[in-house]
């Protein structure tokens, strides 16, 4: 019996997608995307002031006039141009602006640090700056003068500084500019350099990955796999423009005529219900935050209503589990006989009323509090099981992908027609993956695991004026090292088990991917961000930043007299908390020993022998997490050694 919700989603895939396939360039999207959706919202950012809302005609005519300004100022054809901006319209207009003028754009946030923009700027030859605001600027204009840069934008409408050396304009100047200015045409293909993309990477000095015309517009010709948006459809944009992962998506949903409405961290959970998404592209730690949420939502109600939904839940995860094993979409069954297959179908015939009684009763109020998304991508990282699991049951389709910046990014998809949970998916088109031993770089066969490797027409051209690093990252056969390690399906589907570098090496020879334990214990309502350590040690220990509300309530319920610290309070106060009680210590270790037995495939050496607690979380401010959120382990390591160090010696 087919679900209803999956069904509906096959129907959408039915949607015809707009064809891009013979372009030669990104810009030349924007003329077709203007004559086709003409008068349908292109961009629409709610929490601007004014808020804004611009068409795809209107759209098209603000490329062209900043390319025309930029030109009118004399930035030429392959030259490098630095945008140090956030999410919002001026973004887009200015990025594919850019590209329109003939130039390169040099992407990275606004918010970044100092020293790493003069770096960016400095190593990527760039003699024009667009930036967010003065604000930006300011933090910049030191590096300035010992640079060849001689055109700065500002993207707000703040009067530009009057005593500078360089050409300084904003916004609305630039675009008069091009308004009084004839842009002149120029000659781009699928090779020739679009964008420059620095890492933001774990270690070491960020690389300027070199994407062409031909790199971006794979994205915009092949993400259809993946999802089939109908004109009008809403995409909810949160993530960094800039970052190669929203940048796809974002490219791919505008070519089929969808509105992008902007979001932020603040208003992202009013912004579901108001707008309704169709589709979002997200980061594990978004879905988690949603499902978190609903894990609230749910303890608030009465004792009854929980075990009704708790039933629910359980009746629902076992019919899941059979559509899976009859549909040969389960990891852990692809060797099931028909006489198997045929079992689980009677089995999820049976329990498919009562999920369509959870539908009714239960999920469907879920789905109209995380604003009835109709599908996500969730990329940039692991997808925890329970979160999959999760989303699968409440029938919000759940399309996992795969790919790094030097990849543009996405080189495999989960797809409505072949969504193995568990699974990165099979191949893009025109995309390649080859399994092959670390150390001897010799292809294994299907099912045994080994480094990644890519070919692909989304394949980088190289790292800028890095001729070094682009030999080690890509062979002379095109075979691009992703450093991560994984296996294939017998379907081609590549499963990911961790980053070859953040493998955790113990004293007696174990070989410990990190990932999935910490997407283990982290199911624990008490542990809100867990990190592994123990390379070269007898056994694991971790660093526990811990979830200090849901800890507080067990102490209270628990009539235990303790004080806790607060979030992010300082070490002194942290000491003189009662944080490691040995009670809240007894505690989190039965919470550890619990989550990780029970992950599927547990051996005895990943339990978690060693921890500590610690109240600063990991993020992007402190720089502890990259721009999607995947935790620095190098830059944890370094903070916390003397802590990690004692802990072992104990």
């Amino acid at each position: 019996m087919i679900n209803p919700a999956t069904n509906a989603i096959a129907n959408h895939a039915q949607a015809i997608t707009f064809d891009y396939i013979n372009l030669g360039s990104m810009p030349e999207i924007w003329q077709i995307a203007a004559q086709k959706f003409s008068n349908t919202i292109a961009l629409q950012d709610p929490h601007a002031k004014p808020e804004v809302a611009i068409n795809y005609r209107d759209l098209f005519a603000y490329i062209q006039q900043f390319a025309a300004g930029l030109q009118a100022l004399g930035i030429q054809v392959q030259d490098k141009v630095a945008l140090f901006a956030d999410n919002s319209p001026r973004w887009f207009i200015a990025d594919q602006g850019i590209m329109t003028s003939g130039a390169v754009d040099v992407v990275r946030s606004a918010g970044a640090e100092q020293q790493e923009l003069a770096y960016i700027l400095k190593n990527s030859d760039s003699t024009a700056l667009v930036v967010e605001n003065l604000k930006t600027l300011t933090k910049l204009s030191s590096e300035l003068a010992n640079l060849p840069v001689r055109l700065v934008v500002l993207l707000s409408d703040e009067t530009p500084p009057e005593v500078t050396s360089i050409k300084t304009i904003n916004f609305q100047q630039l675009m008069e500019s091009g308004q009084n200015h004839q842009l002149q045409p120029v000659s781009q293909n699928r090779d020739t350099l679009a964008t420059l993309l620095y890492t933001s990477g774990t270690t070491g000095k960020p690389k300027g990955v070199m994407l062409s015309h031909g790199n971006l517009l794979h994205q915009v010709n092949y993400v259809k796999t993946v999802f089939q948006p109908e004109p009008g459809d809403v995409l909810l944009s949160i993530l960094p423009s800039w970052h190669a992962y929203e940048r796809a998506a974002e490219y791919f949903f505008l070519s089929q005529g969808a509105t992008q409405v902007y979001t932020t961290i603040r208003y992202f959970k009013q912004d579901l219900k108001q707008f309704q998404p169709t589709y979002m592209v997200g980061v594990p730690r978004l879905w988690e935050s949603l499902y978190e949420g609903v894990q609230k939502l749910l303890s608030g109600q009465s004792a009854s209503q929980q075990k009704l939904v708790k039933f629910f839940l359980k009746q629902s995860e076992r019919y899941i589990m059979a559509q899976r094993i009859a549909n040969d979409t389960s990891l852990e069954h692809f060797d099931a006989s028909p006489s198997e297959r045929a079992i689980a179908r009677l089995k999820a015939a049976s329990l498919y009323p009562v999920h369509a009684l959870a539908d009714k009763l239960v999920y469907r109020k879920i789905r109209d509090g995380v604003g009835n998304i109709k599908a996500v991508c969730s990329g940039g990282g692991s997808l925890a099981k329970y979160l999959d699991d999760f989303y699968q049951t409440i029938n919000i389709d759940v399309f996992v992908g795969y790919g790094l910046t030097e990849t543009a990014p996405i080189t495999n998809a989960r797809t409505p027609k072949h969504n193995v949970r568990g699974s990165a998916g099979q191949p893009l088109p025109e995309t390649e993956i080859k399994i092959v031993d670390p150390q001897t770089r010799q292809e294994l066969t299907q099912g045994q695991q080994g480094l990644v490797l890519i070919r692909g027409s989304q394949v980088m051209q190289g790292y800028y004026k890095n001729s070094e690093a682009t030999a080690k990252a890509i062979n002379d056969q095109g075979w691009f090292d992703s450093g991560d390690l994984g296996w294939l399906t017998p379907y081609g589907d590549l499963v990911l088990t961790g980053r070859a570098k953040d493998t955790i090496v113990l004293t007696n020879g174990e070989n410990i991917e990190p990932q999935p334990i910490e997407d283990a214990c982290v199911r624990s309502v008490y542990i809100d961000q867990i990190m592994l350590v123990g390379q070269d040690r007898r056994a694991l220990g971790a660093l526990i930043v811990p979830n200090l509300e849901t800890l507080q309530q067990w102490v209270t319920e628990q009539n235990l007299n303790l004080k806790l610290p607060e979030l992010n309070s300082s070490t002194e106060e942290a000491a003189q908390s009662d944080l490691n009680n040995q009670a809240i210590i007894n505690l989190y270790r039965n919470e550890l020993n619990r989550e990780i037995q029970n992950r599927p495939g547990y051996r005895a050496d990943d339990r978690i022998i060693y921890f500590r607690l610690i109240t600063e979380a990991f993020s992007q401010e402190n720089g502890m997490m990259t721009q999607t959120f995947k935790i620095k382990r190098p830059q944890i390591t370094d903070k916390y050694q003397a802590l990690i160090d004692a802990m072992f010696a104990e």
